[in-house]
């Protein structure tokens, strides 16, 4: 092999090493692709809440330390209400009994879009869930949604 020959092939394994890093290196950046992102803190404010007596129109928090996300009211029986500023749908899979799971979508991590008819969807891919329990009713996800955990104070739903 004569010298510009093995300049030549020196050039191809570095190009080749070099091209093994850049793919090792976007590998380890997508080694979280499709895990469920964590839920951000709960907002000063809540998204749907109890009205302030005084009309200011601030949550009427009583002595609870978590603003209050709704009241049992704004659940419907056999729906729910979607949370996304807290990563959370609540569901009231039948009178008296609210249920709170991850709005992040077990598939590929978007935010579920609607709760109706007894199921949650996510309209990124057509996932769909059981308002009762999270569990998959129709793919492509394959986990079902993880609980929640909310606390009812009188009629007001918080995060736990």
């Amino acid at each position: 092999m004569n010298h510009e020959q093995a300049g030549c092939c020196r050039s191809r394994r570095a190009l080749l090493a070099g091209t093994g890093a850049v793919g090792v290196a976007a590998l380890t950046g997508c080694a979280t692709y499709g895990q469920p992102a964590a839920a951000p803190p709960p907002p000063a404010a809540p998204s749907a809440g109890t009205a302030d007596p005084s009309g200011s129109g601030a949550p009427d928090d009583g002595d609870a330390g978590a603003p209050a996300l709704a009241t049992l009211a704004d659940i419907p029986v056999g729906g729910g209400q979607i949370f996304a500023d807290v990563g959370v749908v609540i569901t009231q899979p039948t009178a008296g009994t609210i249920k709170a799971y991850s709005a992040t979508c077990t598939h590929q991590g978007c935010t579920v879009t609607s709760v109706d008819d007894g199921v949650i969807t996510c309209a990124c891919h057509n996932s769909v869930f059981d308002i009762a329990d999270g569990s998959v009713r129709s793919g492509p996800a394959g986990a079902p949604l993880p609980a929640a955990n909310v606390t009812i104070d009188g009629d007001a739903i918080r995060l736990a």
